[in-house]
């Protein structure tokens, strides 16, 4: 009887302990509203040395949205709901081991960029992400001749870029969509200084 009534007593308690693991307060989910249907990418600017880059990276975001299919494109500011700005901040290659003759073995890129989307309707920054990053380690060893044959042209650091912008496209673009909470800045304190 006594295992009955110790048992009846904590079925009893169970409503209430899971009452309170459960938080009164929840954040607001803030989504792209629903009459954006159409943005247009700004050209992103590059702020760095790296030539090229800025075009790469426009037509990334822009393939990502057309491969997404919730948005279009529009061809100028005018005709668009939302505008998205795109700023590549840095672009840091550190070599990160190096070999017995000092040259570097492995490397990581690091590129930093800020991002936000302007609602046109009511011409306001839905949101601004000022320190996206994207990271790459890597080989970063230089080959005069690739396993098969001739050096075909491209490098360790050319394929880490690759990587990272792809990267940091998705989340441009799910920040986007998706919306808060979705992709994160990092901390404005841990930007290495150029």
């Amino acid at each position: 009887m006594k295992k009955i009534t110790v048992l009846v007593s904590l079925f009893a308690m169970l409503p209430m302990s899971l009452a309170s693991c459960v938080s009164p307060y929840d954040t607001a989910v803030q989504i792209l509203p629903g009459h954006i249907k159409k943005i247009y990418i700004k050209p992103v600017i590059n702020n760095t040395h790296q030539v090229g880059l800025e075009t790469k990276f426009t037509q990334e975001v822009m393939s990502e949205v057309l491969m997404d299919g919730r948005l279009s494109l529009a061809n100028d500011e005018a005709e668009a709901d939302g505008v998205l700005t795109v700023t590549i901040r840095r672009y840091i290659l550190q070599p990160l081991i190096y070999d017995a003759n000092n040259d570097p073995e492995q490397c990581k890129l690091l590129i930093i960029a800020s991002a936000s989307l302007i609602d046109k309707e009511s011409d306001v920054t839905l949101w601004t992400e000022p320190s996206l990053e994207g990271v790459q380690i890597y080989r970063c060893i230089k080959r005069e001749q690739s396993d098969v044959g001739m050096y075909d042209g491209t490098t360790d650091e050319d394929n880490a870029r690759d990587i990272v912008l792809e990267k940091m496209t998705r989340n441009i673009v799910r920040r986007v969509i998706k919306g808060f909470g979705s992709v994160t800045s990092m901390s404005e304190k841990k930007i290495p200084a150029e």
